[in-house]
């Protein structure tokens, strides 16, 4: 029966400098062949890539040539928000094909053969175009965006230089364009806006006319006067009213008077004609009888008149007057009475008597007329005073109108006058800005207001950003050299053989007492000799012939 063959783990020795060296030797091919492989390789590949040539330009924010608090802007976007719509329009799809498919451009000719139109713009669009701000310090030390730079990467150096120019050609011609698109929008926005406010102020001041004609004295700046009016013509009405009780008073004063005198005259008609018709002493007597009852009716008128007016009015002089006449008529027949008493002729003192009577009758009469004429008078001053007095009565009703109306008229009329206000005042503003667009307008035409200018024109690029070749060579030489160790480390590892007298000595413990060397077939090691300096000459030949290809491709055929 067989026993089992019991295998066990032995750990490696510890490999020296002449181990590694060894290794190094047995694994040379392993190690060389990759790093040549990479060096051929990095340098086709870097010297088969074109040369990319970056021209690039800066653009300065330049500002506003009138200050702020003499011009006030009416754009609403500054220029750096600006810049960045700008560069939307510059780099979409249409700007960027219209430059790629442009006679004199003709970028990408290659690529276009192999891919679409879309593929290439976008390319161009995130790789080989780039706008970056550019922070300049400010006068109170911050950083702000105030210049950008435009770049382009192409092949052909003058191309990308002429890419550039016409970039920054089309950030000048749209600042240019999008302010005045800008200010011709904003002119004839307000232009709109002060025709539409015009025709309010109009229709509003329309509207008010029309109410202040319609509302004459009714209006409420107007209320004050028409109660002082008010007042004055109640006023002049209790005046008048106070002058029409005068004169009803004064009426009823001439014509007792009036009717005084009536019943005088007619007392002395009567007795002038007794007198004449009947002498007899009896009929004197009663003739002095109601003579003293005309007397003393004349004294209580004479009375009234004094108590309403001065001795010196005409009615109390002309009533005294009259008193005294009775008065002198009664002493006359007084006398006369005595006379006959004494002497019964009776033709003389009956002829005196006669004569006087015909007197005061003439002087009645008289100051009768003078007491009609003035009730006549009178009168007409009630006619007039009455008229005076309805007109009043119209005005005052006129005015009490207007006073009780006002209130209801307040309201309407101070949303009016309100909205009048508001309107002018809108109007008024929009002259303002009408007025400023104008002027932002005239300051753009003269470049006086926030622009662009061109800091840096384009560069015309002398050497090539990229690639780095010699980068490129010395990463395939790197790459070339790790593979190439890591190969010969993974052949060590899987080789379990004992390589030299070190290992026999440490894997067997046992004590060496001689050495003998391989003998191999001289035929055979010439033949590997032969084949492997071969295999090596013509992958030699080969890497030089590939990086000379790729070098003389670089240096003449791209450059022709």
């Amino acid at each position: 029966m067989l026993t089992p063959e019991v295998y066990s783990t032995i750990q490696r020795r510890p490999m020296d400098l002449s181990d590694y060296i060894d290794v190094a030797r047995r694994h040379r091919g392993w190690i060389f062949g990759p790093l040549f492989a990479g060096v051929v390789i990095a340098s086709v590949v870097a010297f088969m890539l074109p040369n990319t040539y970056v021209s690039s330009a800066e653009l300065r924010i330049t500002p506003a040539q009138i200050s702020e608090n003499i011009l006030p802007s009416v754009l609403n976007q500054q220029m750096s928000e600006r810049i960045s719509e700008m560069q939307q329009d510059i780099l979409s799809r249409t700007s960027l094909a219209e430059i790629i498919q442009r006679p004199a451009l003709d970028l990408y000719k290659r690529e276009r053969d192999r891919e679409p139109l879309d593929d290439i713009i976008e390319k161009m669009r995130n790789k080989d175009v780039q706008i970056h701000m550019v922070a300049v310090p400010n006068s109170q030390g911050r950083t702000g965006g105030s210049a950008f730079t435009v770049s382009f990467a192409y092949p052909d150096r003058y191309k990308a230089k002429a890419v550039v120019d016409a970039l920054l050609n089309r950030f000048m011609d749209s600042n240019d364009s999008q302010q005045k698109v800008a200010g011709s929008i904003t002119t004839e926005f307000l232009s709109d806006e002060v025709q539409r406010a015009k025709a309010d102020v109009d229709r509003l001041n329309a509207q008010l006319t029309q109410f202040r004609t319609k509302n004459v004295g009714r209006l409420p700046e107007e209320l004050q006067v028409n109660a002082q009016a008010l007042t004055s013509l109640q006023q002049q009405r209790t005046s008048m009213d106070e002058a029409l009780n005068r004169d009803a008073q004064e009426k009823m004063v001439l014509e007792g008077r009036l009717d005084t005198l009536h019943s005088q005259r007619e007392t002395l008609t009567t007795l002038a004609q007794q007198g004449a018709d009947d002498p007899a002493t009896t009929e004197q007597s009663d003739r002095l009888r109601d003579l003293n009852t005309t007397i003393s009716h004349a004294e209580t008128q004479l009375a009234e008149l004094r108590e309403k007016y001065t001795d010196s009015h005409p009615d109390v002089v002309s009533a005294q007057a009259m008193l005294a006449s009775l008065k002198k008529q009664r002493d006359q027949m007084e006398r006369d009475d005595a006379k006959q008493a004494s002497a019964p002729a009776k033709g003389k003192a009956g002829g005196h008597q006669s004569a006087a009577t015909v007197a005061a009758v003439s002087n009645l009469q008289a100051q009768e007329d003078q007491v009609k004429s003035q009730l006549k008078a009178l009168d007409l001053d009630r006619q007039n005073r009455a008229k005076e007095m309805a007109s009043l009565d119209g005005e005052i009703a006129q005015f009490r109108g207007r006073l009780e109306s006002g209130p209801a008229n307040e309201q309407q009329y101070a949303q009016l006058v309100s909205d009048q206000v508001q309107v002018n005042q809108h109007y008024q503003d929009l002259l303002k800005k009408q007025g400023l667009a104008e002027e932002n307008q005239q300051a753009q035409s003269r470049k006086a207001g926030e622009n662009l200018e061109v800091l840096d024109p384009a560069s015309l690029p002398v050497a090539p950003t990229a690639p780095n070749r010699w980068l490129i060579v010395g990463i395939g030489f790197a790459l070339g050299g790790v593979i190439g160790l890591g190969l010969a480390a993974l052949r060590e590892i899987k080789d379990t053989s004992l390589k030299n007298l070190k290992d026999v000595r440490a894997y067997t413990q046992l004590p060496i007492l001689g050495s003998i060397p391989l003998l191999e077939n001289d035929l055979l090691v010439q033949r590997r000799r032969r084949i492997s300096f071969l295999s090596w000459t013509a992958a030699v030949l080969l890497g030089v012939v590939a990086i000379g290809a790729s070098m003389f491709y670089h240096f003449y055929v791209t450059k022709s």
